[in-house]
């Protein structure tokens, strides 16, 4: 087995580019030099070489802003079945997440009759919604493929297979809108296609429900910040730093439930599509600027409430534990997005906080560096998640559907 490699194309592989695709390709459907240079120039082709050799490429077009289509695919004879064309594809799926901007619609119009590729699409999370009568072929059609980005839920019990040449059953199966393509197998040693239906869910009672859910939270975790606010003025011992990180925590979950509650007015105009965006913005605030700096201050408070040390210390190792464990879990926000080194130091002051604030108040020590500290690294992961993370990672190359049980 050769070893190989994959990166971005650079503009000195179009040379060997063309030539990978006239040798593995039907010439109609190999893009033309110039529409190949553009995507180049776009981030929209990745190639895997071996030996300084193009040997393998997946390559796109942005026909508008908010949609990008597959335009190519190819792997040398040879090199075919080590998974080239599905790491290629995975690869420009998070480029083009990273890159093109929210929640761009990936598509791939391909002919039925091209049985290795529709497998590799519906291996990376595509499937297939609709019969387009674009073939070449006088008497073939096409598949219009998409990639999925949200979780859905299927049906288990309303699968069935359609064999590949039965076309007109096809048409007819794809015709509802609930319905798609989701594998490639074999039936009686001829391919066949997998039809599912899709679970149908109404978008607006499901995001009414997800703000609701949202203010309910803030709500409960504003009502705990401003009775610990409260002890916090009520103690002649209770550090001023500590108390201006409170009020901090305070007028960012106010901040959220605003947000919230904007996001609520937002369902009402259904002109507009931002309910995400605001969501984003009420979670992160609420999460980062309310339920963080509040876990983080309960071992202070208690260590003034209490006078022992040494419970103090066993109550701040528990939290550091948990939040650590939480900052890790699937549960958080953090878990959402690809992690820098940066982002990563940024988790193990905030998991350490509560351990290092408890120390500081166990010794007597001056804490204002402690509290500096950690409202700048909170602040630093706010300004991150809402202007340096833009579209959630992780999601290529995995199916977006789910059997509902």
């Amino acid at each position: 087995m050769s070893a190989w490699s994959t990166r971005e194309a650079r503009a000195d592989d179009l040379p060997g580019l063309s030539r990978l695709l006239a040798e593995t390709c039907d010439p109609a459907t190999v893009p033309p030099p110039p529409q190949l240079a553009e995507s180049i120039a776009k981030g929209l082709v990745r190639v895997a070489e071996s030996d300084g050799e193009v040997v393998g490429c997946v390559a796109a077009e942005r026909p508008s802003p908010e949609h990008v289509r597959l335009s190519a695919a190819a792997v040398r004879d040879g090199l075919r079945r080590q998974g080239i064309a599905l790491r290629l594809l995975d690869e420009l799926s998070l480029r083009i997440s990273e890159r093109v901007g929210p929640a761009p619609l990936v598509s791939a119009v391909i002919e039925i009759a091209d049985i290795p590729l529709s497998g590799l699409l519906l291996k990376s999370g595509f499937i297939g919604t609709r019969v387009m009568r674009t073939s070449r072929h006088a008497d073939g059609v096409c598949l219009h493929y998409q990639h999925k980005r949200r979780v859905e839920y299927i049906d288990p019990d309303t699968r069935y297979l359609v064999p590949l040449h039965a076309q007109t059953q096809l048409i007819e199966s794809l015709a509802s809108q609930d319905q798609a393509v989701t594998a490639l197998v074999s039936l009686h040693g001829e391919p066949a296609l997998e039809i599912t239906r899709f679970e149908r869910d109404d978008p607006t009672t499901l995001q009414s429900g997800e703000a609701a859910a949202g203010i309910a939270f803030s709500g409960a975790i504003l009502a705990a910040i401003t009775f610990l606010l409260g002890f916090a003025f009520t103690s002649t011992r209770f550090p001023d730093d500590v108390r201006l990180l409170l009020i901090g925590a305070t007028f960012s979950t106010v901040l959220s439930l605003i947000v919230y509650a904007s996001a609520s007015g937002e369902l009402a105009r259904i002109h507009s599509n931002t309910f995400g965006r605001i969501m984003k913005y009420g979670n992160v605030l609420s999460e980062f600027g309310g339920v963080l700096p509040f876990l983080i201050s309960l071992p202070v408070t208690y260590a003034h409430a209490s006078g022992d040390p040494r419970t103090t210390m066993v109550l701040a190792a528990l939290l550091s534990v948990s939040i650590a464990w939480y900052e890790r879990s699937e549960f958080s926000i953090a878990h959402r997005f690809r992690k820098s080194i940066v982002e990563s130091v940024l988790m193990a002051f905030t998991a350490a906080s509560p351990l290092i604030g408890a120390a500081v108040v166990a010794t007597h020590t001056t804490s204002w560096p402690w509290t500096a500290a950690l409202a700048c690294a909170l602040t630093a992961r706010i300004w991150l998640y809402l202007y340096r993370r833009g579209p959630e990672a992780g999601t290529a190359g995995r199916r977006q559907w789910q059997v509902r049980e």
